[in-house]
This record gives structure tokens, sequence and C-alpha cells, in this order.
């Protein structure tokens, strides 16, 4: 009888062995550096040359010659209706205001009355103006503690003024300058502006700005200042497209994207 002879089973491995990767035939990209590289910051730009005293006086002595007694735009009757004005010029044009108040101050000119008027027929009088909800408000708020804690009297002092509802330090700056001849400066977005922009007192928010205006303005100059940068910014010196050929000051302006 024949024997049966079988072939040995192959033993199962009880680790398998890796496959070889597939080779590409596109090379491999290198892997970035784990050490970052420091980044080249753009350069700042040289700080403007501060003006000297000399150019100050000689800017404020052409804004004199030009506009000797200038006025703010504001129209009002007495201390208290510039106090409101100023409330109700916040975040709106001073020629929206005076539509508005033309007929408003001509039936209430005092605490008194326009506490008497009533919060609702404010707001009817001054829906025009932005956030004429929230002015009415105010109005009649600080109408109310200038009857209880002034004798229905403006204040004369900042922190006083400070103290009535709706009312920030350039509303003060304003009233205290134009109802008791304080030298102020009242910072709005124009006077803001021109300080920065002309490099005369450069800030980063209005109240640096004001005290760096108020360091460099010459006394004699201080009453009416605030008035010439402001009407400055609104006509002259703009925002978007500032005219610099009828600047009265292009030759002293620091602004290096001045066009004269």
């Amino acid at each position: 009888m024949a024997k049966i002879t079988r072939k040995p089973s192959l033993k199962k491995t009880s680790s398998k062995k890796p496959l070889p990767k597939k080779l590409s035939s596109t090379p491999s990209k290198p892997k970035p550096s784990t050490s970052k590289a420091p980044k080249s910051k753009p350069s700042k730009s040289k700080a403007s040359k501060p003006w000297t005293e000399a150019e100050v006086f000689e800017a404020f002595s052409r804004f004199r010659k030009a506009n000797p007694e200038p006025k703010g735009e504001l129209e009002h009757l007495n201390p208290y209706t510039l106090l409101v004005a100023v409330v109700l010029s916040a975040q709106a044009t001073d020629a929206g205001v005076n539509k508005a108040t033309r007929a408003l101050f001509a039936v209430a000119d005092t605490p008194q009355k326009m506490l008497a008027l009533g919060e609702e027929k404010v707001r009817d009088y001054i829906k025009t103006i932005g956030l004429y909800r929230n002015k009415a408000k105010n109005v009649i708020a600080l109408s109310e503690k200038l009857i209880a804690e002034f004798n229905s009297e403006v204040p004369r002092s900042r922190a006083e003024i400070e103290s009535l509802p709706g009312v920030g330090r350039k509303t003060a700056n304003v009233v205290l300058n134009m109802a008791f001849g304080e030298h102020t400066m009242a910072v709005d977005t124009h006077v803001f502006r021109v300080g920065n922009r002309t490099g005369m007192a450069p800030g980063n928010t209005p109240l640096e700005v004001e005290l760096g205006l108020e360091r460099v303005i010459p006394s004699e100059f201080m009453l009416h200042a605030h008035h010439w940068l402001i009407l400055h910014g609104r006509y002259t010196c703009l925002a978007r497209s500032p005219r610099c050929e009828a600047c009265l000051i292009n030759d002293l302006c620091r602004w290096p994207e001045k066009t004269v």
C-alpha cells in the first residue's frame, strides 16, 4: 500500500511584518521647521516734529485776523437754553438742532417752563433729532435737578454741570466757555481731527487732545480757540477731502498727506 505524504501547512505568525511603503514618483515635501521665524514689522513713521510756541502763536494769530469774534453755531437765548442745545447736539448737526429748538425755546426757555411742558411734548418738538426720546428724558431730568439743587440756574463749575443728566465733559466745556467766558477747550470730532492731523496736539482720546491744546495755546487765544478749531475742522480741514489749498495754516501743518 502506497504511503501518502502531506505537505506541511504554513504556521501563522503572531506578529505581522509591516509591508514596505509604496514608493511615490513625486518627492515628499519637507516638513516645516518648528522654530518660527520672526515676522518683519512695518516700520513706524517717525512722529512729527512738535509745534514750536512761535508756530502755535502764528496759527492762532491768523485765525484771529480772519475771524476776530467767532461764534458758536447753536442758537440759544441764555445759559439754560445753551445747555439744552448742546445736550441735543450729540450725534446731530447744529443746523438740525437749531431747526428743532427755535420753536421749543419760544415756549420753554427756563427749567420751570420745560418741566411744565412735559417729556411727551418735548419729544414732539425734537423728534427730528437723532436719539430724541432719550434726549427728551434727559432735558426733563436736568431741568428737575437744576430746580431742586441749583436754584434753577446753570452752575458755573465743570463738576456740577457734569452732574446733570445727559451732560458730559464736552458739553460742560462748551457751556463754561460760551456762557461764562471760561478758557475751556471743548473737543468734538472736528477739534479732535484738527489736533491730530495738524500735529498740534496729537492724542488717542478727546481728553488727551483737550489737555494737549490747553498746554500749547497761549492764554490770549483761549477764549475763542475751540471755536476757531471747530470752524476750521467743519469747513476747511474736512474729514474726507480736506481743503488744504484754502487752509490758513497749511505751511505749519505737519500732516504728511496735505496737498500743498
